[in-house]
């Protein structure tokens, strides 16, 4: 199972790392883990060239994470991450574990 995990502070989506496996099907042929991974490089991308907010983005292993500024476009790529996840979460069941927390 993919583990999402997204930090917020003041409110405002500031963070996130997802990592694992999705388990929907073998490595190499897993839509799931296509679709989500996908996803995190776009939004890290637009984060770190197109608008550069100022955000950095890592990826080590099984692991991607970004971190952000704070600021509102930031914030807003993350929220849409977010709701893009939860949505692929909807649609194949069991295969993306979150975690929201304050801090």
């Amino acid at each position: 199972m993919l583990k999402a995990v997204f930090i917020k502070k003041n409110g405002r989506l500031c963070r996130c790392s997802v990592k694992g496996h999705a388990g929907y099907a073998e490595h190499g042929q897993d839509i799931v883990c296509a679709a989500v991974s996908s996803a995190v490089q776009l939004t890290a991308n637009l984060l770190t060239e197109t608008f550069a907010t100022g955000a950095e983005a890592s990826a080590k292993g099984d692991t991607v994470n970004i971190r952000t500024d704070g600021s509102d476009t930031a914030a807003k790529l993350l929220d849409a991450l977010y709701v893009h996840l939860q949505c692929i979460s909807e649609e194949f069941p069991n295969t993306i574990q979150f975690e929201i927390t304050e801090v």
